[in-house]
């Protein structure tokens, strides 16, 4: 289950409403995408409201590399090849499913068309939810449901105040890159917030997943030092505080190398010791983490009085 956060966010409606505000490469918080994902209606038994669905995360500032020909600088280019006759247009292309090796079922896009769900275009809500009986396993990406037309906002806001009163999770499937996806709306400021859930075939059982782990219990003298060092590291989530630092490192070396700078190779990092005194390792921790947090609450410090 997601942990319910408070971040500053652009406020920002569909195209029909009002424009986009869009991201740049340098941008420190994403912004909503132009276009949204889906769109068609939210319902609720005879209730419903046009709707449109938009991302909630962007990875438009990652920093992404192309394949370049170091002869010619020139960057290599994916082209579909057949390895029998060659290079052959993407949009000759169709799709197929193997059903054994080598062997295909070919669908046509009009074949696929006329696979078509309720849901394609609606999310009927179908069941409500306590928030807490959703396994955090389940829940995938998160997206804002806006409405999309001035004449639904009145059925959006009644659906969203009666969930946000009920204290309830609404579930809906959706039609999503074709497949259909299990949805979980959720209110959050003016709107909704709707979750992506996996299936549960998509999810491994854990119980499987750590079954070789030992069931012995471990030393309660060394329990409680860990504890301890858990009570010294204990604090609000601050998403603002951490930060890509490999990204930050590759943004450096391209500035650098942009420079024109010669660029060290770095020597590899060591692999720590093993440890062989797991409470003396404890105890070192306990220690150390006392001082870091100390020097820590210095730092926070000055920088709020700055």
């Amino acid at each position: 289950m997601p942990a319910r956060k408070t971040v500053k966010r652009h406020r920002a409606r569909p195209r029909a409403l009002n424009k986009h505000a869009t991201g740049s490469a340098h941008s420190e918080e994403a912004r909503l995408s132009k276009r949204p994902v889906w769109q068609g209606h939210l319902r609720l038994s005879l209730v419903s409201c046009p709707v449109a669905l938009f991302g909630a995360t962007s990875r438009t500032i990652d920093i992404s590399f192309h394949l370049i020909n170091p002869e010619t600088k020139n960057r290599i280019r994916m082209v579909p090849t057949d390895p029998d006759t060659g290079p052959v247009e993407r949009s000759d292309l169709v799709r197929g499913f193997e059903i054994t090796k080598n062997h295909y079922v070919i669908v046509k896009p009009e074949e696929l068309d006329a696979v078509k769900l309720e849901t394609t275009n609606t999310i009927e809500i179908e069941r409500f939810v306590d928030e807490a009986e959703i396994d955090r396993m389940f829940w995938n990406a998160p997206y804002f449901l806006l409405p999309n037309e001035k004449s639904g906002i009145e059925a959006y806001t009644v659906i969203r105040q009666a969930l946000e009163e009920m204290g309830r999770i609404a579930l809906g499937r959706v039609v999503m890159h074709t497949r259909e996806r299990l949805l979980a709306l959720e209110p959050r400021e003016r709107g909704l917030l709707a979750y992506t859930l996996r299936m549960r075939d998509e999810v491994a059982n854990p119980k499987s997943a750590f079954a070789h782990i030992p069931s012995a219990k471990p030393d309660k003298r060394m329990v409680d030092i860990a504890k301890k060092i858990i009570e010294q590291q204990e604090g609000p989530f601050e998403p603002e505080l951490f930060r890509d630092r490999y990204e930050a490192a590759l943004r450096d070396l391209i500035r650098r190398k942009e420079k024109g700078e010669r660029i060290v190779t770095a020597e590899p990092v060591e692999d720590r010791e093993n440890v062989i005194d797991l409470m003396d390792a404890l105890k070192k921790s306990l220690k150390h983490r006392g001082r870091a947090r100390e020097t820590q609450h210095r730092i926070k410090h000055r920088a709020r009085a700055r």
